[in-house]
């Protein structure tokens, strides 16, 4: 379609809407028919105001399953919308009975609208994932209408109107649009899909663990990669073009960027599997820190010392990194520490569990314990361990308040901390 026939079919179409206005303004029926959806709409909000009143319809879809109970949620929320249409269909029946030549037009279009808002309601309820429920639900009342108001077909020519070639694939604003949307639904579904098959995987009690996770990525690689593969052949795109693509990419790999590109496959799969992810607090190696931000090739920690560690997402794939807020924030702390011969153990585990918990980040549940450890040539040896509420508050600073709360109990309470002797502290000093 070139621009002439892009002015002309606009012409046509501005030149059909005056006409129409012009026809529809000198009848009765026009005024009649919005009057009458005016106060329609008003009666439906109110009857549904009073029902919500008078029953607790969310109380008695309390027992049913999760997604009828969401669906049931959705029809809950659009009652209003429900008690219009119905309300609709009986004025547009009485209208076309008692008279001959009754034009219902809008009240049609309304009917169609209100029907198509509350199915689409009920559809992207079951969708979970704000976003991509936001992106379903506005594509889908786009396209309903558009279609019910007739501008479907002229809306898709003109998107379609205007191409650039690119390595012999004809992209369109309409293939862009229709591809973003197709793919981010594709990647939601591929993402359940594949969530789904993965626990059945885990639970499988044939499998070994190796084996769990090793099946796992694959069936997660394999239906992300199907996914794409229908999205991309739905919307048109011939695959055999994408072979140039693929050949730059190998070629590119074999002239010295495997690096950049582990690094980047590494964080799509990082990103993809939620292992870290921005605000966990990881340890890699001797450093501690929360991970601020996850980029293409690195990812940034900061160690909250005015530094930031900026690693490579290959090597948090390939080398061993500790999670604290993996599956919990709750992290242990241990604190070791010894008490001479003369004290008695159980005053000793008492007072080190008593200063723990007198420490507000320490967790009343599960409680802290205190064990003794070994019988040491000079002193008892004890470990305390006690859980904190969030790793995020820092472990060390918290570790400083126990040992702080530790000395002021066990001198109130006569626990005694043995101290270096002489002879020790000139063998420490020694060369």
């Amino acid at each position: 379609m070139n621009p002439d026939d892009i002015e002309n079919a606009a012409t046509a179409i501005v030149t059909a809407i005056r006409t129409t206005l012009r026809t529809e303004l000198t009848s009765v029926w026009l005024p009649l028919q919005l009057g009458d959806i005016a106060l329609t709409a008003l009666i439906a909000i109110a009857v549904a105001a009073l029902l919500r009143k008078r029953f607790d319809l969310n109380a008695a879809a309390m027992g049913w399953p999760g997604y009828l109970r969401l669906a049931a949620r959705a029809l809950i929320d659009n009652f209003a919308v429900l008690i219009f249409i119905l309300l609709i269909i009986i004025t547009r029946v009485a209208l076309e009975s008692g008279f001959t030549h009754a034009r219902t037009y809008l009240l049609v279009v309304a009917n169609n609208l209100a029907t198509a808002w509350v199915v689409i309601a009920i559809v992207t309820s079951l969708i979970r994932n704000h976003f991509i429920n936001r992106v379903v639900a506005v594509t889908a009342w786009t396209i309903a209408a558009l279609s019910i108001l007739g501008l479907l077909d002229e809306t898709s020519a003109a998107l379609d109107s205007r191409a650039l070639l690119i390595g012999g694939i004809r992209v369109t604003p309409l293939l862009v649009l229709k591809t973003t949307a197709l793919l981010l639904i594709a990647v939601w579904a591929a993402t359940a899909t594949s969530n789904f098959l993965e626990r059945r995987v885990r639970s499988s009690p044939d499998l070994t663990p190796s084996a769990q996770v090793l099946l796992g990525k694959i069936i997660r690689i394999a239906v992300m990669a199907i996914a794409i593969i229908v999205v991309l052949s739905a919307s048109g795109i011939d695959l055999s073009v994408l072979a140039v693509l693929t050949g730059a990419i190998g070629v590119g790999v074999g002239l010295g960027l495997q690096k950049i590109v582990g690094n980047f496959v590494s964080g799509i799969v990082l990103l993809a599997d939620k292992s870290i992810k921005p605000g966990d607090v990881i340890s890699i190696g001797e450093h501690f820190g929360w991970v601020t931000n996850m980029g293409t090739r690195y990812t940034s920690v900061d160690l909250k010392d005015g530094r930031e560690l900026l690693v490579p997402n290959e090597d948090l794939v390939t080398q061993k990194v500790i999670n604290w807020s993996y599956t919990s924030d709750r992290m242990q702390l241990t604190i070791k520490f010894s008490t001479t011969y003369d004290t008695p153990i159980q005053k000793t585990q008492a007072a080190a569990v008593e200063a723990a918990l007198s420490v507000p980040q320490v967790l009343k549940e599960p409680k802290p314990s205190c064990h003794i450890t070994a019988f040491g040539a000079t002193s008892l040896e004890f470990v305390l361990w006690a859980w904190i509420s969030s790793a995020s508050d820092g472990p060390t600073r918290v570790r400083s308040a126990m040992m702080i709360a530790m000395w002021d109990t066990f001198e109130r309470q006569g626990v005694v901390i043995p101290k270096p002797s002489a002879t020790h502290v000139i063998l420490d000093k020694a060369p």
